[in-house]
Parts: C-alpha cells; sequence; structure tokens
C-alpha cells in the first residue's frame, strides 16, 4: 500500500456515553457510519446534517472521504459525537478551520451526562408524592 493511501487525519468525539472515532481520507465526498450510509445508520435526516454540521460549516464536503466508527449512547448523542470528531480531524488537518468550528461550539465536548438515581427518590430529582394525611 502506498503512503498517499494510508495518510488520514484521526478526531476522536465524545458526547454522553457514546464515542466516535473519525477518520478524515482525502477523497470525493463520501461519508460511512459503521460501515453504512448516514441516513441508514441515523434514520432521520436532522440527526445526519447535525453529523456532518463541521463539513457543511467548513465548505470541505467534497475534499474528505469520512470514515466513522461510533459506540455507546442513543443516536442522538452518537449524532453529537461524530460531529465533534470530524471538527477535531478537521482541525488536524487545517489548524485555520478552528476558529470558525470554535466558534460554532463544535470543538468543545458537550459536559452533559445523566444525573444518578439518588436513595429515596424515584429518579435523579423526582421524589415520591407528598401527602399530608
Amino acid at each position: 500500500m502506498s503512503e498517499i493511501a494510508r495518510t488520514y487525519a484521526y478526531g476522536t468525539g465524545r458526547r454522553k456515553t457514546a464515542v466516535a472515532r473519525v477518520r478524515l481520507y482525502p477523497g470525493q465526498g463520501t461519508v460511512s457510519i459503521n460501515d453504512r450510509e448516514p441516513r441508514a445508520h441515523f434514520g432521520r435526516a436532522d440527526l445526519e446534517q447535525a453529523a456532518l454540521r463541521p463539513l457543511a460549516l467548513t465548505r470541505t464536503q467534497q475534499r474528505f472521504h469520512v470514515l466513522v466508527k461510533v459506540e455507546g449512547g442513543g443516536i442522538a448523542g452518537q449524532a453529537g459525537a461524530v460531529a465533534h470528531g470530524v471538527a477535531r480531524a478537521l482541525c488536524a488537518v487545517e489548524p485555520e478551520l478552528r476558529a470558525t468550528l470554535k466558534q460554532a461550539g463544535l470543538m468543545r465536548r458537550d459536559p452533559r451526562e445523566k444525573e444518578r438515581k439518588k436513595p429515596g427518590l424515584k429518579r435523579a430529582r423526582k421524589a415520591p408524592q407528598y401527602t399530608k394525611r
């Protein structure tokens, strides 16, 4: 295998419990998420657009072949993880895109996680109904 065929940029994206490992190859703009088309993986157009937002923002859809392996979480968390990973990989290829991606909020990992259930409560914060008598 030639040196050019093996060159790629790597980025790891995370959101909730989802982790996306993204590779950007120089190419014609095909996107593969877990060896499937983005629409087939997410099943919703809005999640597909959210996942590929960094490419649309930087107008680099036709310049890279994107290969993604994503696991954990639900489809919304996975879409966020893919967007984070693609943004990081784009910065590895072209550091001048960092300002654009950072301004759009794509370079920051979303720290929100599910809060744990507390003893005596039904969920993290929901308490049983109060009865006076």
